[in-house]
């Protein structure tokens, strides 16, 4: 993992074995995380997005990547940060979590009358 690298906390398409794991295949993988509790997913049309929810208490399962400078801006078109569909954020991890900051998708759009999906995205 270089200096340069950003480390992204991935929960939906992007997963491996996912539709569009073949933005990240050629990145570093770290591991499995779960974020702290109050976040969900939901489901904003075949693909997932995380949004704060007070009663959680589980926090949202995915995959850790150590990602560089040039697949980040392709993640970030992908991810429509350009348009104002997603922004990328830091977001908080339950231990063990790495010593490094965490930045996560996080959808712009509100999540509210969409389906809550839990805490795993399963394609």
């Amino acid at each position: 993992m270089s200096p340069s690298d950003t480390v992204l906390f991935i929960y939906g398409t992007l997963k491996r074995g996912c539709s569009n794991h073949r933005f990240l295949a050629d990145q570093n993988f770290l591991g499995l995380a779960r974020t702290v509790a109050g976040f969900r997913l939901y489901d904003l049309g075949g693909y997932p997005g995380i949004a704060a929810h007070d009663d959680d208490r589980d926090g949202v399962v995915g995959e850790l990547w150590s990602v560089g400078p040039d697949a980040l801006e392709r993640l970030d078109r992908f991810e429509g940060v350009h348009e104002g569909l997603y922004r990328r954020e830091p977001i908080a991890l339950q231990t063990p979590a790495i010593d490094r900051s965490v930045q996560a998708y996080i959808p712009i759009l509100p999540v509210h009358g969409r389906a809550d999906v839990g805490s795993e995205w399963i394609e």
